[in-house]
């Protein structure tokens, strides 16, 4: 079976060469840590430690093009199988007509078995092994979170546990779950030696909601809070990003004992407030939208993320108002001029284009302004705590609006 090919000596003659003394007894399914030390043509050959070595088959390790998924010097689980003529042999999974002679086998020693999804039944799957031989899969043991849509399982291929086997092989219950929980826990171990704060990972998003969307980066899933899904006002996340969506998110936080974890999209965007200065020089007039409104003036919307205030002493056009709400509202589209960046803060301060006769007269009061503009940059911090305590804050309560509702009338 393992002859000499064209990619060295046989699997007999590499043991022959390489043991020393006498070989550590194994029983028929345990579980090994090796290392691959050698990839041939047909044979993945293993350094099990204490002068031992063992092989599994190739095909084992190959994906569905035909790549080979593990190189020399790493490090594999394998299941012993049997020793023949001083060979060792391993599996990562029984798969093809194996299983038949080796169903008994795999069970009591949970060793993962490979078989086909026929179609469904009631309360799961129905598996199907070489020799045509029949078992059943739960639903809830297919998958770690709910299935929505069972036919999309049908006619693949997957690795199980077998958790119960009786009358002889004709009531064979499985679990794919068992083995998803298990290659999680790897994950998360290998993520909580290499992971932090501030990185940049893959990930995929498994579910949205109006709070925010989770996505698993392999081996844990956490939140992107809907403040964190991009630059600017988020109204509805489902037009930002879709289930099974591929991202790349910045960990904003790690909490390894409670299992919290939370990352950020918009980190990981470019940031629109590079070269603003460029695209919103002083004096310059834009058309925005207004995104929300204080009592100290109304925010408006000059691209994604970037978000200019209006100081509601600029909005009356010369009357003294009690709220921008008096002269806009939430949606209106608002010509504003740009009156003064701060990029390191990201602030602008914006005003209502004024008339051209009355230019002059606005640049004679200019020597006076100072005092608003401090007004200006104090509201704005108001309105960055507030923003940062809820990002869904209501324009007031209800008391708020009955008591401008009395003044307006007087």
């Amino acid at each position: 079976m393992m002859n000499t090919t064209n990619d060295g000596p046989s699997f007999a003659e590499l043991f022959q060469e390489s043991t020393l003394g006498k070989k550590e007894s194994l029983r028929p399914g345990q579980k090994i840590d090796a290392t691959v030390v050698r990839i041939a043509k047909d044979w993945i050959f293993l350094d099990l430690g204490a002068k031992s070595e063992g092989a599994v088959s190739r095909h084992e390790f190959v994906d569905g093009e035909g790549n080979v998924t593990v190189k020399e010097g790493d490090r594999v689980q394998v299941y012993f199988l049997s020793a023949k003529n001083n060979e060792r042999l391993f599996t990562a999974k029984v798969s093809g007509g194996a299983v038949h002679s080796h169903l008994d086998e795999a069970f009591h020693n949970q060793i993962p078995v490979e078989g086909t999804v026929q179609g469904e039944t009631k309360g799961g799957f129905e598996v199907r092994f070489s020799g045509n031989i029949r078992a059943f899969c739960p639903y809830s043991q297919m998958e770690m979170r709910r299935i929505e849509n069972a036919e999309e399982y049908i006619g693949k291929k997957f690795s199980f546990r077998i958790t119960q086997f009786g009358e002889h092989g004709k009531n064979i219950v499985l679990s794919r779950r068992a083995l998803l929980e298990e290659e999680r826990a790897r994950q998360k171990e290998a993520l909580q030696e290499r992971l932090a704060v501030g990185q940049s990972v893959a990930g995929t998003i498994t579910s949205i909601r109006d709070f925010g969307a989770f996505v698993d980066i392999g081996g844990i899933e956490g939140l992107i809070p809907v403040s964190e899904i991009a630059w600017g006002q988020v109204e509805d996340i489902r037009e930002r990003i879709a289930v099974g969506q591929e991202v790349t998110v910045t960990v904003l936080k790690l909490d390894w004992e409670n299992e919290r974890y939370s990352f950020s999209l918009k980190d990981s965007l470019p940031d629109p407030w590079e070269g603003i200065e460029g695209r919103f020089p002083e004096g310059s007039s834009h058309t925005g939208k207004v995104v929300r409104l204080m009592e100290f003036g109304a925010f408006v919307s000059l691209a994604p993320g970037i978000d200019g205030l209006v100081h509601i002493s600029k909005l009356g056009a010369g009357r003294r108002i009690q709220h921008p709400r008096e002269v806009v509202k939430v949606g209106d589209a608002l010509e504003v001029k740009i009156d003064g960046i701060d990029p390191e803060k990201k602030r602008i301060s914006l005003s209502l284009p004024m008339p051209a006769k009355d230019e002059t007269a606005q640049a004679a009061g200019k020597k006076g302004r100072g005092g608003e503009q401090g007004e200006d940059r104090e509201d704005f911090r108001s309105y960055l705590a507030e923003k940062k305590k809820d990002e869904k804050q209501t324009l007031g309560t209800f008391a708020d609006l009955f008591k401008d509702k009395v003044k307006t009338r007087k």
